[in-house]
C-alpha cells in the first residue's frame, strides 16, 4: 500500500504493462510527432485563422494530460495476481448483482484494468463500489445514489477478474 493519499489502483501486470507502453509512447514518439505537427501548421503562417495549428495544440493539451493521469496512476498502482477467490467484494473482482432489480456484472477497481473488454467498470469509491466493499457473495446492502434514491443491492458472486 502507498502512504500517500493518492488512490492505489490495483492492475494485473499485463494492464500495467499495457499503460506502460502508453505512457511511453506518449511521452517519446507521440509527443515528437505532435511537436512535428504544431511546426508544420505554425510555417503555413497566420496562427489565429490556422486550424491545423489550434487542433495539434488540442491534441498536444491531450496527451500531455494523459501523460499526467498514466504517471500518477502507475506511480500508485499496485500490481500483482488477481485477489484471493474467496467471495469478498474487493478491486480487481468481477461482481455479479442484483442492483435495483436488474442483474448486472461488473468490475470493481479501474477503468484501465478492463482495457478492450466490454465489461461495466465501478470505482470502489463509487456510492455502488464503495457500498460493496468488504461484503460477501449473499449479503445483501442499500447506498444512496447520487440523485438521492436508496438502491438495494444483493451480491451474487464475486470472483477474480482474469483479464
Amino acid at each position: 500500500m502507498s502512504t500517500s493519499s493518492a488512490p492505489v489502483a490495483w492492475l494485473t501486470q499485463e494492464a500495467y504493462d499495457r499503460l506502460k507502453a502508453e505512457l511511453d509512447h506518449l511521452m517519446g514518439p507521440g509527443r515528437a510527432e505532435i511537436v512535428d505537427r504544431i511546426e508544420q501548421a505554425r510555417s503555413e503562417g497566420d496562427l489565429k485563422e490556422n486550424g491545423g495549428y489550434h487542433a495539434a495544440k488540442e491534441e498536444q493539451g491531450k496527451a500531455e494530460a494523459r501523460i499526467r493521469q498514466l504517471t500518477e496512476l502507475l506511480r500508485n498502482a499496485h500490481v500483482g495476481e488477481s485477489p484471493a477467490d474467496d467471495g469478498v467484494v474487493e478491486p480487481g473482482m468481477v461482481i455479479e448483482a442484483t442492483v435495483a432489480g436488474d442483474t448486472e456484472r461488473f468490475l470493481l477497481g479501474s477503468r484501465e484494468v478492463a482495457g478492450e473488454t466490454d465489461l461495466d467498470v465501478y470505482s470502489e469509491k463509487s456510492p455502488l463500489g464503495a457500498a460493496i466493499h468488504g461484503k460477501r457473495a449473499g449479503e445483501s446492502v442499500t447506498y444512496t445514489a447520487p440523485n438521492g434514491k436508496e438502491i438495494s443491492v444483493d451480491i451474487i458472486s464475486a470472483t477474480p477478474y482474469a483479464g
